[in-house]
């Protein structure tokens, strides 16, 4: 990867790439890739873990949501997971779909990674139908949802800088083989464009992430989604939040081995790269682009408001070393304040659709 990465800063007219060109590459590259290379990235021997990897409860509630939507609204049961993983979400659903819905489903997952896909095959396929694509523009314009769990957080952005009281955007290079900073003023005018149209004003000193591929993921997103919702798990910030002190060296980091870097220049190509999204901006491009905003919640609270407690008061068992005492303990951690899922965010957009989304 160094020797890709020195070619790539080489060739660039300022001998200098951008974050978003260091995060393509380092995520992205065809064969030397984070997401892209045959390694274990998710659960106790990756460097990472998702909801969906504590529990199946997450994607077969998420069934059971769906199914309801689908029944209160006249939606076609189309479920569109775009990067599906490990297929453990999909495969949860599935199973969930297959025993207490009984109707016919249509599951497709938008995936590029080579890895990511043999992991798919080998859980998901040998009982399940499921249509796999590399990307969205292959779809027909559809009904149903698009659903994508921790995929935004992980799109490429710019990095820039306010210092004395000038805009930088921050660069990388490299030097006898190291990787290095170097901010130079800001002139890309879609950065521009997104500090004008987002509101936010940055303090001295401060560092902010700019996703500008984000746009480009909802718009393909509004294409293909002819009438239905899209659900999107993730983790962010609002404007608001980001002024807070807190943030005001940004959010990129890393995450090797279970263990956050701070610099995320380290392990290119072997360490997961993330950001926080910006909530707002993601929801006023949605509604710029005919996906309309329906609501924000953390995942603990939408998987309360998608009916979680029945889960619990269906299935007691007093054995705590049971199968259906460890499922309890799962929904229990997912529901938690102090859980996993209050980390997250789901936000609902919706396109054609006005009817209920929750049981009352």
């Amino acid at each position: 990867m160094l020797t890709y990465l020195k070619r790539l800063i080489s060739n660039s007219e300022i001998s200098l790439i951008t974050y978003a060109e260091y995060m393509e590459a380092v995520l992205y590259h065809p064969e030397l890739g984070y997401y892209m290379r045959h390694k274990q990235k998710i659960g106790t021997k990756g460097d990472f873990i998702t909801t969906s990897n504590i529990s199946d409860i997450y994607g077969r509630m998420m069934a059971k949501w769906f199914a309801n939507v689908c029944s209160e609204n006249e939606l076609e049961p189309i479920f569109c997971e775009i990067g599906a993983g490990n297929g453990r979400f999909a495969h949860a659903f599935l199973q969930e779909w297959e025993e207490s819905v009984k109707s016919p489903l249509q599951y497709i997952i938008v995936e590029s990674s080579p890895y990511h896909l043999s992991l798919q095959n080998e859980l998901i396929k040998p009982h399940f139908s499921i249509t796999q694509i590399d990307t969205l523009d292959q779809l027909e314009p559809f009904e149903g949802v698009v659903f994508s769990n921790e995929l935004f957080d992980a799109m490429p952005v710019h990095v820039i800088e306010k210092e004395n009281n000038h805009l930088y955007e921050v660069m990388v290079g490299m030097k006898n083989e190291t990787l290095y900073e170097e901010k130079v003023p800001l002139t890309n005018p879609s950065i521009l464009t997104f500090l004008e149209e987002s509101g936010l004003v940055l303090k001295e000193k401060q560092r902010i992430e700019v996703p500008l591929s984000m746009e480009v993921l909802i718009q393909s997103i509004s294409r293909v989604l002819k009438r239905g919702l899209v659900i999107t798990a993730d983790y962010g910030y609002t404007n608001e939040d980001w002024q807070h002190p807190s943030r005001l060296k940004g959010s990129l980091r890393g995450y090797y081995q279970h263990q956050m870097i701070h610099d995320v220049l380290e392990y290119p190509g072997e360490m997961d790269i993330t950001t926080h999204i910006h909530f707002d901006w993601f929801i006023q491009k949605g509604n710029q682009e005919g996906l309309l905003f329906h609501s924000k919640l953390r995942q603990d609270e939408f998987l309360l408001k998608a009916g979680i407690l029945k889960e619990l008061e269906n299935h007691y068992d007093p054995n705590p070393f049971s199968e259906v005492s460890k499922r309890n303990r799962a929904i229990r951690s997912l529901i938690m304040p102090s859980g996993i899922s209050s980390f997250f965010h789901i936000v609902i957009q919706q396109k054609g659709i006005k009817g209920n989304l929750f049981q009352q």
